[in-house]
């Protein structure tokens, strides 16, 4: 391994809102060292963007599928972005 970071952005759709699925995507970013943000949108979706090594965000990919408990997510779309932001911690956004 090593300094290999990549940049993903994900979509996610379903119950997805109302059930602390940015508060439980914040502790289990920053539980596997990832940083980017997360937040509602307005289509009742949520999107996050997370940059780290290519392991964590396979397991927050993997995790966001599932989400919390009272969550039911139907779709998750992904999509990788090619440039680092080099975000400064994982934090929830309005």
């Amino acid at each position: 391994m090593g300094e290999h970071k990549k940049h993903i952005a994900m979509r996610v759709h379903g119950k997805v809102q109302g059930v602390f699925f940015r508060a439980s995507t914040q502790e289990k970013a920053e539980a596997l060292g990832l940083t980017g943000f997360v937040q509602n949108e307005d289509n009742g979706t949520v999107y996050l963007e997370a940059e780290g090594d290519e392991e964590a965000l396979c397991k927050l990919q993997q995790w966001v599928h599932e989400g919390p408990k009272n969550a039911k997510v139907s779709r998750v779309d992904i999509k990788s972005i090619k440039d680092l932001k080099g975000f400064d911690g994982f934090e929830q956004r309005r």
